[in-house]
């Protein structure tokens, strides 16, 4: 599996998602969406849900790292080992999980899912959202540590950028690859991501979430 981070090595991942209720939340919009990804340059598609997962697989031979939100607070990504085995079952090389500090719904370990995954021949990706949990999830397995969730686990007002701190300094304290991933929103962060050792760079809302995108030329043009 190896070969999996080997491709991914210096390059973008898209993050194919849709909120429920909006128009592209379905399966296939996500398909078309992770196609169109793979056109402009991207090596890899992160996207989320079982349905969406398995019919991107069938579409595309690149890397793919899924995850199941099931939930919409707390932890909600890839919650339990048994949500970390569904997603493996659709052919994602790559599992994500959400391996905070906080409590999961089923109460057991974050290395019951790393073992879990492991079990079933992928790769454990850790969402972390601070340098302990990054370096405790390395020593319970798993294979590569992301910054998902920076800035989204404490009270108070998300920070406006990406959190390339976190990035270097999760790059300097282990010895698995490091992907950058969170509010990274033009080209210019996406390089310094990289200019901070980041193994990989995940984009999503930038690329794939045209109503935020929208939103933001609204509020230009609207003053």
């Amino acid at each position: 599996m190896n070969e999996v981070l080997d491709r991914l090595r210096g390059r973008l991942v898209v993050s194919c998602q849709a909120y429920p209720g909006e128009p592209l939340r379905d399966p296939d919009s996500m398909r078309r969406m992770a196609l169109a990804a793979l056109h402009g340059g991207a090596a890899g598609i992160r996207a989320q849900g079982l349905d969406d997962l398995r019919l991107i697989r069938e579409s595309v031979d690149v890397p793919i790292i899924g995850l199941w939100k099931d939930g919409a607070e707390g932890v909600y990504i890839t919650p339990t080992a048994d949500h970390a085995v569904a997603v493996a079952g659709t052919g994602a090389d790559v599992v994500a999980f959400d391996a905070t500090g906080r409590k999961r719904p089923d109460g057991r370990p974050i290395e019951d899912t790393v073992a879990a995954i492991h079990a079933v021949g992928r790769l454990a990706m850790a969402d972390v959202s601070a340098l302990e949990e990054g370096v405790r999830a390395v020593e319970l397995g798993a294979d590569v540590v992301g910054t998902t969730l920076s800035g989204y686990t404490v009270l108070g007002p998300k920070p406006i950028g990406p959190d390339l701190d976190l990035v270097e300094a999760l790059v300097a304290a282990v010895p698995v690859p490091v992907i950058a991933e969170g509010r990274i929103h033009t080209p210019r962060q996406a390089a310094d991501a990289m200019g901070r050792g980041a193994h990989s760079v995940v984009v999503g809302t930038a690329i794939t979430h045209p109503t935020t995108i929208t939103c933001w030329f609204a509020d230009a043009v609207n003053g």
